[in-house]
């Protein structure tokens, strides 16, 4: 287990913060291989960082921003982390990023997902992975209710874009695989709030990633996981 916290004061504080960390990495990778890529959780925690990190100054045009997953809904509805991103990241300095959305059809189909992971491979592996985290121990769309919990947390599957039907939340899910987000450059968990705090320190207690799959990153030997924290 390879574990930094940061802690901080308030979210405001942790919002600049990690913005400035990520436009570092971000322009670190511009420089080494003349792109860079990032993949964002949605949910409400992340809109101060899009905020800040939309008005860093970096080669925006050299970025490729997607989402970690997306709920299968359109994608004007407000349950849509596609939306989330293009009305709280997508804009000021950001407005130049390339956007790779994962919901690009009407129809979540096998035939579709592998022509959406095979896209994703222009980008892959990833610069920079932002997870969040549920109060049942879910990251990204990999459920502990879900029946494909154990295909997700595989580390024998190819890196790729999957479905998932959770049974404690709404709509179907389409989700980076665990192969596809452990192998980024850098890690991170973004978490606000005590309750949050509470739930991280049960995953941190054991090991058992189907109970909690964020366990599969917070374990994992080899990958270190950067925890963004702020009450």
């Amino acid at each position: 287990m390879m574990i930094k916290q940061h802690t901080f004061v308030s979210r405001d504080e942790l919002d600049l913060a990690f913005a400035k960390q990520i436009a570092q990495q971000l322009s670190d990778a511009i420089s080494v291989k003349g792109y860079a890529s990032i993949a964002f959780s949605g949910g409400s925690t992340p809109k101060g960082l899009f905020t800040h990190l939309s008005n860093m100054p970096l080669d925006w045009s050299n970025v490729t921003i997607t989402l970690v997953d997306d709920r299968w809904v359109d994608t004007d509805s407000k349950d849509s982390n596609d939306r989330l991103l293009r009305e709280n990241l997508l804009k000021n300095k950001a407005v130049k990023a390339r956007f790779f959305s994962l919901k690009q059809a009407s129809q979540l189909t096998a035939e579709y997902l592998n022509t959406l992971t095979a896209q994703a491979q222009q980008f892959m592996p990833l610069d920079v992975v932002i997870l969040g985290m549920g109060e049942d121990g879910h990251t990204a769309s990999i459920f502990p209710c879900s029946e494909q919990v154990e295909q997700g947390l595989d580390a024998n599957n190819a890196p790729c874009l999957m479905k998932t039907v959770p049974t404690t939340a709404p709509y179907e899910r389409v989700t980076f695989n665990f192969s596809a987000l452990i192998n980024a450059a850098h890690l991170y968990l973004h978490l606000v709030g005590d309750a949050k705090q509470q739930v991280l320190q049960s995953a941190l207690a054991n090991n058992n990633a189907i109970e909690m799959p964020i366990r599969a990153f917070l374990h994992h030997q080899d990958k270190a996981c950067e925890i963004f924290w702020a009450e």
